[in-house]
């Protein structure tokens, strides 16, 4: 493993926060072809909405401040840990940390591990995913 991949574990991304509202779990429905009541007037979340919070909310970004290379970044997986309900109208933020970083062939593969609380400060979510740069 390079010492510059090494030192990334342990680096705390910038936090962001994502207000959850009806429309954006209506396009998230809508994209994926889940056309229930419930997604569509917003008054339920899907199971992945997660991702809606985290590319809306900026988190995307994480490559830019890890020094990776855009154009030869992969997203390697995705796992939710659900504590709690996250219901419209929430305001989620997310704090993020580099888990784990390493090299296996001519793959770097960074783990990031993510924590998402509501307004009131509730540890509502847990992820961890796993970002990919080709050499």
């Amino acid at each position: 493993m390079s010492t510059s991949l090494q030192a990334l574990i342990g680096k705390e991304l910038d936090t962001f926060s994502f207000k959850v509202e009806a429309g954006k779990i209506r396009e998230l429905a809508e994209a994926i072809g889940d056309l229930r009541e419930e997604y569509l007037y917003g008054e339920k979340l899907l199971p992945t909405f997660p991702t809606v919070i985290e590319y809306w909310g900026g988190g995307y970004l994480a490559w830019y401040s890890l020094g990776l290379d855009k154009q030869k970044v992969l997203h390697g997986g995705q796992e939710y840990e659900y504590i709690r309900k996250i219901i419209p109208g929430d305001t989620i933020t997310v704090h993020s940390i580099v888990e784990d970083a390493y090299t296996k062939s001519t793959l770097n593969f960074i783990i990031l591990k993510k924590e998402y609380f509501n307004e009131t400060g509730e540890l509502v979510l847990r992820s961890s995913s796993t970002i990919v740069e080709r050499q």
